[in-house]
């Protein structure tokens, strides 16, 4: 029992700190202008697939747990999901701000025209509620209701990649490594795909 407080004490500041190292990695190269000749596209691209990529990582948290029979996957879950709302808020930011430079016009005709864009800014939208509500009190004050909200992290994640594949148009391989890996994710929520993974863990034993 002390042995897991002392990892739980451990795993959580710790990965924390994993989770910010990309961060801190931007950090480090704008302050040695190490960003190349358009930091901003930059920042834009780096924030993008972290958003992404912490996104999976927290999707895949309940299908580990399944296969693994253990509870620390959930624990950490939460931790992961606000990172993608850092991560998505920092690529928002860096396109209305760095790029945009807060024109409200130029701003919502982006949104509106370009689809790359509306999905992208519409996956940050719903992510907002998420991130307010992905705490205790909101868990027991929301009840069931809590459970169908946060089933919107599934949209959230084809609308990830659809900004990513629409952006790209080209160089396709890593938005459709992406696109299959968020697919297994969502297999496994169905009922066969729950009950696969009872299975095979269940002839591991």
């Amino acid at each position: 029992m002390q042995v897991d407080r002392r990892l739980r004490w451990i795993g959580k500041p710790l990965l924390f700190v994993v989770c910010l190292v990309p961060f801190g990695m931007l950090l480090h190269g704008a302050a040695n202008d190490q960003l190349g000749a358009n930091p901003v596209e930059r920042i834009t691209h780096v924030t993008g697939e972290w958003t992404l990529r912490f996104l999976l990582v927290t999707l895949a948290m309940t299908p580990l747990r399944l296969i693994l029979g253990k509870a620390w996957p959930i624990r950490i879950r939460r931790m992961l999901g606000l990172f993608v709302f850092f991560y998505a808020t920092l690529h928002f930011l860096t396109w209305s701000w760095l790029d945009q430079q807060w024109l409200w016009s130029q701003i919502v005709e982006d949104i509106t025209k370009r689809p790359f864009v509306t999905v992208g800014f519409l996956g940050w939208v719903l992510l907002v509620p998420l991130a307010l509500t992905s705490n205790r009190w909101s868990v027991r004050k929301l009840g069931k209701r809590w459970s169908a909200l946060h089933r919107v992290v599934y949209l959230i994640g084809v609308l990830g990649i659809l900004h990513y594949l629409w952006l790209v148009k080209a160089d396709l391989v890593e938005p459709l490594v992406y696109a299959v890996i968020l697919m297994l994710l969502l297999a496994t929520r169905t009922s066969l795909g729950r009950s696969l993974i009872l299975r095979k863990r269940i002839s591991n034993i």
